[in-house]
């Protein structure tokens, strides 16, 4: 009964008073597991507790895998347009300008040169927040940009997938995009230069169809969703209950789609290994 006489002495705080906990202090996993979001940062986005890979974009994967997160962004101004004037729900036009705005990215990839132990790369890198990472003419153009300067440096190239597919505000010219960067990653082979192929959480739709599983080495991160059709798809169509962890990283590993799966943590040593192993280099540690 003490809260009665703390209000009856007038000590009773006001809710004005109350202090809030500042808003992203605390990042709760999808299995409960709750952190502190500098140590999730710190630990490379993955909840220690339960190794929860979270989602991140192409800045925080600039910062894991170039040396001292200094790069050069390549073609960087290039943005998508409406060709096709769609409409859905909001004028496609219109639906640029506000993820633009509320993402601070120009389009769902982004394209940079650095060094990776020592060594100069050339990294694509999607990006989930701007229209779900969906695949339109920038993001083919900017592959097919960035593999031109792969070439002409003479450089190894890595793609980081994170997409719901083909971007249908787009129609045709999205899917032009699954044979453009194709025959652009098979110029790269014919210069003989490394493609490493990361696949994240989500690689879905046509970007699994096309360059994402086109990797010299195909690697995912742990409980990464790669697939065509999402499950929920997959299962009304076939009206069959699907394998556990169907589609999940590791259920492709067993079915010989990976060569494997790499913990966030030692992406960056794991693939300048199989570069160097590629080029018949001396392996770098």
């Amino acid at each position: 009964m003490s809260w009665f006489k703390r209000s009856e002495q007038g000590i009773q705080t006001r809710t004005e008073e109350k202090k809030d906990i500042p808003k992203g202090l605390w990042y709760k996993t999808p299995t409960g597991k709750i952190i502190e979001t500098q140590q999730l940062a710190d630990n490379f986005y993955v909840s220690p507790e339960d190794e929860y890979h979270v989602r991140i974009g192409s800045k925080e994967y600039f910062e894991i895998l170039f040396d001292d997160n200094q790069y050069k962004e390549i073609n960087s101004n290039i943005v998508s347009k409406d060709f096709l004037n769609f409409k859905d729900t909001k004028k496609y036009k219109d639906r640029l300008k506000d993820t633009t705005k509320k993402s601070g990215l120009k389009d769902a990839i982004r394209t940079a040169v650095g060094k990776s132990n020592g060594k100069k790369i050339v990294i694509a890198s999607m990006d989930f927040g701007f229209i779900g990472g969906s695949m339109g003419s920038v993001v083919g153009e900017k592959i097919a940009r960035a593999i031109d300067y792969a070439i002409e440096k003479n450089l190894p190239f890595i793609i980081i997938s994170k997409s719901g597919g083909a971007r249908m505000m787009e129609g045709a010219f999205s899917l032009m995009q699954l044979a453009k960067t194709s025959a652009k990653l098979n110029e790269l082979a014919e210069s003989k230069l490394p493609y490493i192929s990361l696949c994240t959480d989500p690689t879905t739709g046509g970007t699994t169809a096309s360059f994402a599983m086109l990797g010299d080495i195909n690697i995912a991160e742990p409980g990464a969703l790669i697939a065509f059709a999402g499950p929920r798809v997959v299962k009304d169509t076939t009206g069959k209950d699907l394998p556990e962890g169907f589609q999940k990283s590791e259920f492709l590993l067993e079915k010989g789609f990976l060569d494997f799966i790499a913990h966030r943590k030692n992406l960056k040593k794991e693939i300048n290994l199989y570069i160097d192993l590629i080029l018949n280099q001396p392996v770098r540690k």
